[in-house]
This record gives C-alpha cells, sequence and structure tokens, in this order.
C-alpha cells in the first residue's frame, strides 16, 4: 500500500493506471523512480511537489548505483484495476521489478510511481508523481551489495476505498 499520495494526484491513481492500461494515450506509461536516503526530503515535504523534475530539483536525487534504471510501465504490463466489492476498493498492482546486479553505493530509500502521458517527449517536469513507498528490508532501507534488488507489491502500490 502506498505511504502517501503526491498533493497532484489525489483521487488520480485510479484514473492515470486505467489510462495506461488502456494504451489512451498509445505512448503513457508508469515510471518508477527510486529516491536514495541521502538528502531525501520528509514525507511531508516531498508530497507537496508537483511533478519528478521539482522532486528532483530539491535535495531528493536517483541513485548512482550501477545497475539502476528507472522503470517503465505500459499497457502490456498493467492489469485493470481490481475491484473488490466486499471490501469496498479499487486496488492497482504492477508486477514484480528486478534490477540485475545492483552495486553497492546509494542506499535506496523511497520508490516512488510517476504518470508520463508520452514517453517519447517532454522532460522530468512533465512526469506526475502519484504515490510514494517506503523501501524498506526488516524495516530499513535497501543497501545494495552487488546482488539483484527486488520489488514487490502483492496487495497492491495503491488502495482506495472510502
Amino acid at each position: 500500500m502506498s505511504d502517501f499520495v503526491f498533493n497532484i494526484a489525489r483521487g488520480r491513481p485510479v484514473e492515470l493506471h486505467r489510462r495506461v492500461d488502456g494504451n489512451d494515450p498509445g505512448n503513457s506509461a508508469l515510471i518508477l523512480v527510486v529516491l536514495q536516503l541521502t538528502g531525501l526530503q520528509s514525507d511531508d515535504v516531498l508530497r507537496d511537489y508537483d511533478d519528478l523534475g521539482a522532486i528532483l530539483a530539491a535535495a531528493n536525487d536517483e541513485p548512482t548505483n550501477s545497475g539502476y534504471a528507472r522503470k517503465t510501465l505500459t499497457d502490456s504490463d498493467l492489469s485493470a484495476p481490481a475491484i473488490d466489492d466486499t471490501l469496498n476498493r479499487v486496488v492497482l498492482t504492477y508486477p514484480s521489478q528486478t534490477w540485475t546486479s545492483v552495486a553497492a553505493g546509494s542506499t535506496w530509500a523511497k520508490i516512488l510511481t510517476c504518470y508520463d502521458s508520452d514517453t517519447t517527449a517532454g522532460t522530468d517536469a512533465d512526469i506526475v508523481p502519484l504515490v510514494a513507498q517506503d523501501m524498506l528490508i526488516n524495516g530499513a532501507p535497501i543497501v545494495p551489495s552487488g546482488v539483484n534488488i527486488q520489488w514487490s507489491v502483492p496487495s497492491g502500490y495503491y488502495l482506495s476505498s472510502a
């Protein structure tokens, strides 16, 4: 479950997930971006940013570890939102992601799920952050050491309920 929804995206994760899943527009995608521990601002500060460019222009940085790259999830990677009438909620998921042989270096602390309406054009200023989750193993941020890092959200990266 998401640790928080960015203010700019309140009420929109289901809509934007559906758009990517429906290939509307054709070059839309969810972008997974990791933030390193060093310089990471508080959740209260992060949630106020309106685009990925602004997040990265502040003290927040992506890891510099060899083996790290953003993940781009398109319609072929996603499934439709799961409507749960029993628990009265909508669950958004994506498949497990693996970064291969991630070298030591930056400690990974947070993962952002973002929306990009056109992966063929634009900049980070055009990417809308949707949700952020802590990347923890046994309560501590991930310290890469040359092995694969796998990230999964089996209970969903976002749950919408009233």
